[in-house]
């Protein structure tokens, strides 16, 4: 068997078992630890660092997305052998490459250890090869470094991504619900509003970018309800300083199972939403030529903070990971557009579970 469908058959078989309590691993732990919560969390199943956000030169915008997955395989720490894969480690690198109207995407899996692949504890720390994000800095300004290259999709991205606002704790301070029962949840936060500066690389040409970037952290051992298929996200950065978070877990029917999201303007507490104060309605949608899956690629998105419409800036933007996370979904970056369509933020919008239903 190839190497590769041996790791993913092996993270399979280990997350089919039975579901644990939520983060069992940390009992009666109630609030997140800053730099310790950082770092990865080893005892849960499953976690990722996940950096979206725009780039501009000097005549040219583009999207970026840098994401790392930690994930336990299942296999117990005292295994006779030293080759066993405890943790496997996976990433996602895609640029939105508007110009040129395409998308760029590569993708990266190994074991952990040997120098090959890690997450380090205590804090931001996920290397894959060559490909590396590590946070330094104290807790309340944080610097991220992202470093990586792609040969094969003709980009690189060696950028700095600066906290210019606190940590934003998503749900109750730090645990976010993901679905109608309790354990159905995660230790969640996010960055948003970071400042961006650095080199893209494209096609071996090196231009100085800044930008702005959104940075989630999520770790759980709970997985999806079984009615659901997926999941459609924003994180969006508002112009004015603002954050807007909204997400909902979708049915086969495309009803919403579950829902939630925040909302935080400068200098205040985040403002947490409930499931019936979160509607997302589809508008137009485009059809992908290679997994036939079709997407709305403008949304209504109602929540406590108003109505927008979420835009695409382009529309195949659908990223085919199943030689790593196994799935085929749609990540894209977007306007935010208020009632009289005015621009007044931009971010990332994220599909899952329209080509197959989702299984992490």
């Amino acid at each position: 068997m190839h190497r590769r469908s041996w790791l993913l058959s092996l993270l399979g078989s280990a997350l089919a078992g039975p579901a644990r309590a939520a983060l069992d691993d940390e009992p009666g732990r109630t609030a997140l630890q800053f730099p310790r919560d950082f770092g990865a969390h080893p005892g849960t199943r499953i976690e990722w660092w996940y950096a979206t956000g725009t780039l501009n030169t000097a005549e040219r915008l583009y999207g970026f997305q840098v994401t790392f997955f930690r994930a336990a395989t299942g296999l117990a720490p005292q295994h006779p052998s030293r080759f066993a894969a405890e943790q496997l480690v996976f990433a996602h690198a895609a640029l939105t490459d508007l110009p040129q109207r395409r998308l760029r995407h590569d993708e990266r899996i190994a074991r952990s250890g040997f120098g090959i692949a890690g997450a380090a504890e205590g804090d931001t720390d996920v290397v894959l090869r060559d490909w590396r994000f590590v946070r330094e800095g104290p807790p309340d300004r944080s610097r991220y470094r992202a470093h990586l290259s792609s040969d094969a999709a003709g980009f690189g991205l060696d950028l700095v991504l600066d906290a210019t606002q606190p940590v934003l704790l998503q749900g109750v301070a730090g645990l976010s619900r993901k679905g109608p029962r309790a354990e159905q949840s995660s230790r969640y936060y996010s960055q948003p509003q970071l400042a961006v500066s650095g080199i893209l690389s494209i096609d071996g040409v090196a231009s100085a970018v800044t930008g702005r970037a959104w940075l989630d952290h999520e770790w759980s051992d709970a997985f999806l309800d079984p009615e659901a298929v997926g999941w459609d996200w924003i994180g969006i950065n508002l112009d004015d300083g603002s954050a807007l978070t909204a997400f909902r877990l979708r049915r086969r029917d495309g009803s919403a199972l579950y829902a939630g999201g925040s909302f935080r303007r400068p200098g205040d507490t985040a403002r947490d939403f409930a499931p019936n104060e979160v509607m997302f309605t589809p508008g137009r949608r485009w059809s992908s030529g290679s997994s036939k899956a079709s997407y709305p690629v403008e949304w209504t998105v109602d929540t406590p903070a108003g109505r927008h419409t979420v835009r695409a800036l382009l529309d195949d933007q659908e990223l085919d990971s199943r030689a790593s996370t196994g799935a085929i979904y749609w990540e894209g970056v977007s306007d935010l557009l208020d009632g009289r369509g005015a621009r007044v933020g931009r971010g990332y919008l994220e599909m899952t579970g329209y080509a197959a239903a989702l299984k992490l």
